[in-house]
């Protein structure tokens, strides 16, 4: 089984979890992802981790071997960076 590249890690938690901001950089074994979702709104960090664990499902025990992780709301996103917020 190959090293997945940081777009597969993306694409892994984009197809799992409804992201809105969602970066990824790693070296095929050691990654590190920023994510944005509003399922994280009201979550600890430990759960807003699991429901990235839970979208990358088998992934995470067989392919990805460490994955560092900062998750966000987007109201917590946009107040680290006034450059994400999109006009409506």
């Amino acid at each position: 089984m190959s090293e997945p590249t940081p777009d597969d890690v993306r694409r892994f938690i984009a197809a799992g979890l409804d992201c809105q901001h969602l970066e990824v950089e790693g070296d095929g074994r050691h990654f590190f992802a920023t994510i944005v979702s509003a399922a994280f709104d009201g979550l600890p960090r430990v759960r807003r981790h699991q429901a990235v664990y839970a979208a990358l499902g088998d992934r995470m025990r067989e392919q990805i071997h460490a994955l560092s992780m900062k998750t966000l709301t987007p109201a917590e996103w946009a107040a680290l960076d006034p450059r994400s917020t999109h006009p409506h």
